[in-house]
This record gives structure tokens, sequence and C-alpha cells, in this order.
């Protein structure tokens, strides 16, 4: 076979492309499973405390509280901090401590909605979540340049909740709640692009493994803000 006939080398550039897209493909079910797995674990810790009575008035009904509540964010941060001198085996055990933290944190939802609006709401998330990423991972067109706007508004949303913390005002809530949803949804079909674009075939098997941690650890993340902001609208207070 000489190598130098073109449709010899057609077939050599398919057959890598093809095997390329598997090696995608298959990266990219191992981010899915993930953060999915992240979620259930996350939603059986929150079900488990927010429905426990010996659980719950120790932790919503005392300081502890504010460790719970704040601790997600610690864990974002060392993520944040960390992600490139940690292992993948680090990473690893660092998402799941991190979705059993968020999982405490969520438990309060229990405490505040009706069982079947959380279920709905997070139905509504999950389908909003899902037809977000299938684009971000499907379309041809390049979402960077929507992504500094996207964390600008992220950044306003931080900062507009904390001030509302010492405000409580019900109308910049429901501007917050409105606004972040956008910004979320958005921030997924970024995130999910960002995740298929980084991953190369020539990556070693920790790196791709850490990789995929770190695109679950984002897109969890704005699943998770979604459900949240939506029960502000969709939720049934208990």
């Amino acid at each position: 076979m000489n190598p130098t006939n073109p449709r010899y080398g057609y077939g050599a550039a398919a057959g890598s492309q093809a095997l390329f897209d598997e090696g995608l493909r298959k990266h990219m079910l191992r981010v899915y499973n993930y953060m999915g797995i992240g979620l259930v674990v996350t939603g059986i810790v929150a079900l488990i405390v927010g429905t426990t009575p010996a659980l719950y008035v120790p932790i919503f009904q005392s300081p502890l509280k504010w460790v719970v509540m704040l601790a997600p964010l610690a864990f974002v941060l060392f993520f944040s901090f960390r992600i490139q001198s940690m292992s993948a085996s680090t990473a690893q055990t660092m998402f799941w401590a991190f979705c059993v933290v968020m999982g405490l944190s969520l438990a309060s939802v229990f405490l505040v909605f009706t069982g079947t609006s959380i279920a709905r709401t997070f139905f509504i998330a999950a389908t909003m979540f899902g037809a977000t990423s299938l684009y971000g991972y499907t379309t041809k067109r390049d979402l960077s340049n929507i992504g500094s706007f996207l964390m600008m508004g992220l950044f306003g949303v931080i900062l507009a909740s904390i001030v509302n913390i010492f405000l409580g005002s019900s109308a910049l809530q429901f501007a917050i709640s409105v606004i972040g949803i956008v910004v979320f949804v958005g921030l997924t079909a970024w995130d999910t692009q960002n995740i298929k674009e980084q991953y190369a075939e020539n990556y070693d098997q920790e790196s791709q493994q850490k990789l995929a941690v770190f695109g679950a650890l984002s897109l969890y993340l704005n699943f998770v803000n979604i459900f949240q902001l939506l029960l502000n609208f969709t939720g049934e207070r208990e």
C-alpha cells in the first residue's frame, strides 16, 4: 500500500478522526456520569438530613448553619487554587466530599418547600440543563465571546445576593433569581463547549481523569444553581 496515495491519506485521517470522536464521546460520558452520581449523592444527603429532626435541628437551629452554608464556597475556592497541583485521585475524592457538603447545605430546602414542588422543580431544572448542555455540545457557534459577559453577570448575581442577605428585599431577590437563571443557563452551554474543546486525544489518563472531574464540577454547579433559583418561582412553601 502506497502511503503517498491520496486515498490512503484520507483513510488514515478519517480513522484518526473516528478515534478522536470516540474518545471525546467517552470523555463527555465520563463527565456526565460524575455529575449525575454527584447529584444523586447530594440529593440523598439532603433528603436524609432535611427529613430527620435529630440531624437538621443541631445544624439549622444553631450557628453551625453558617458553616454548612459557607462550606461549599470554601470547596470551590480550594478547587480553583489547587487545580493545577491536584492529582486525579485527590480531585475525585474532593468532588465526592463537596457533593456531600452541598447535600448538607441543600437540606434546608426540605424545611422550606414541599416535597412535590422540589421534585417538580428538579425535573424542570433537569430539562433546562439538558437542552442547554446539548446545545453547547452540538452548536458550531463559538460561545467564547459571551463567556466574559456571563462571568460578569455571575459576579453581579453573587454580589447582589450578599447585599440582599442584609436588605431582605423580595424585589431584589426576584431580580437576582431571573438574572441568575439566565446566567447559569448560558454558563451551562459555555462550559459544555469548553469541556468539549479542552479534550485532547494525546492527554494521558491522569490528565483526562482530572479534566473530567473538573468538567463535572462546573456543570454540577450550574445545575444546582438553576435548581435553587427556580425554587423561588415554582416552589410551594410548607
